[in-house]
């Protein structure tokens, strides 16, 4: 891996998370305030989440900041930690999701937009007919679990929302998301890439950073940092590019190209690349707000009662977490027949910023 993707860390790395809290904590009061297209649309929400959104406060949606919709399917009693939660849009979205018997713990950097989530806890218990809130909120280091009190895999799901790139220590980070992660546990975000790696002097320039450029990892170097950290097969659920509309943004890094992308990644022993084993997989249609279909990632749809092929990972990614439940498997790895055959086709979007 580039040992340059860590050149944050230090004394410069401070002075990041500073112009990190100014920029969101000042700078920006509404999503009106940005200079890019990294936050996206209401038209990316899927049509499940809409009637939630419409319940929620207009100040918790006015001063939203991400850049995709990486909340998953099947969160009902689970515990989830969202990191860079900000002022609580997908939060309250998932305290809605999984229901009274589980909990939304949700990490922010930045106390004026925690300020903002924490002060509407009790209107979203009382919208969503809970008899307490099933929310808390925490200031800290999303590189720092440890710190705020999450333990050793305490957490069925992880995710974020256009942050991870914001902080200075990427790998400790994502090494802490997998240490806080069930065994089977997901990872399910969206981010910011570009398809190089950026110049030095342009990684340290504030409104870039808070516009979520600066901080964009190339794509290849995730790749790289994911398997060193033990994640051998993480897929792309969907991805959109980021129109640099700002013409002194544009000039400064024009050069570049940048794309909101859509990550799901499990906590589980996989293989380094996709092998064939003979094995299928059925979506039973069980999951309520996904009664026709289950999408895994952009090449892997699987439509209600009929049987598609998986390689050894996709079945593993199926069956070792919280979806097993709604698929029934046919085959095991008792016999090898070589690679699979797994790129990405047309069964499955790869246009829009949001996933399942």
């Amino acid at each position: 891996m580039n040992m340059d993707l860590e050149h944050e860390i230090g004394g410069a790395a401070e002075e990041q998370q500073s112009a990190v809290r100014s920029y969101y904590g000042e700078t920006l009061q509404s999503s009106n305030d940005l200079r890019t297209t990294a936050c996206c649309s209401i038209d990316a929400i899927p049509v499940h989440l809409r009637a939630i959104l419409a319940q929620l406060h207009p100040e918790v949606r006015d001063r939203f900041y991400g850049c995709g919709s990486p909340l998953p399917p099947a969160l009902d009693g689970m515990t989830v930690l969202d990191l860079g939660c900000g002022s609580g849009r997908d939060a309250y979205l998932m305290s809605k999701l999984v229901g009274e018997r589980g909990h939304v713990i949700g990490i922010d950097m930045t106390a004026q937009q925690l300020a903002v989530a924490e002060r509407h806890r009790d209107f979203h218990a009382q919208a969503f007919g809970h008899t307490r809130s099933n929310v808390t909120f925490h200031l800290g280091d999303l590189a720092d679990l440890a710190a705020i009190g999450i333990a050793d895999a305490s957490v069925d799901v992880v995710v974020s929302n256009c942050v991870l790139n914001l902080v200075p220590d990427k790998r400790r980070a994502f090494a802490e998301i997998l240490r806080v992660l069930k065994p089977g546990g997901e990872l399910y975000f969206s981010d910011v890439y570009s398809d190089r790696r950026l110049p030095r002097e342009l990684r340290a320039d504030p409104v870039l950073l808070g516009e979520c450029l600066a901080g964009a990892l190339y794509v290849e170097d995730f790749r790289r940092l994911l398997g060193e950290l033990g994640v051998a097969d993480a897929r792309v659920c969907a991805r959109g590019p980021i129109a640099l509309t700002d013409e002194a943004i544009e000039q400064k890094i024009g050069f570049a190209h940048f794309e909101s992308i859509t990550w799901r990644a499990f906590k589980l022993p996989l293989e380094d690349r996709c092998e064939d084993y003979g094995q299928s997989a059925t979506y039973l249609g069980t999951i309520p707000t996904h009664p026709h279909r289950f999408v895994l990632d952009d090449h892997h749809l699987f439509e209600n009662g009929k049987s598609l092929r998986v390689c050894g990972n996709s079945a593993d990614m199926l069956a070792g977490s919280r979806y097993a439940a709604h698929f029934l498997f046919h085959g095991d790895k008792q016999r090898h027949f070589g690679l699979f055959d797994c790129a990405p086709a047309a069964a499955a979007t790869t246009t829009s910023a949001s996933c399942c």
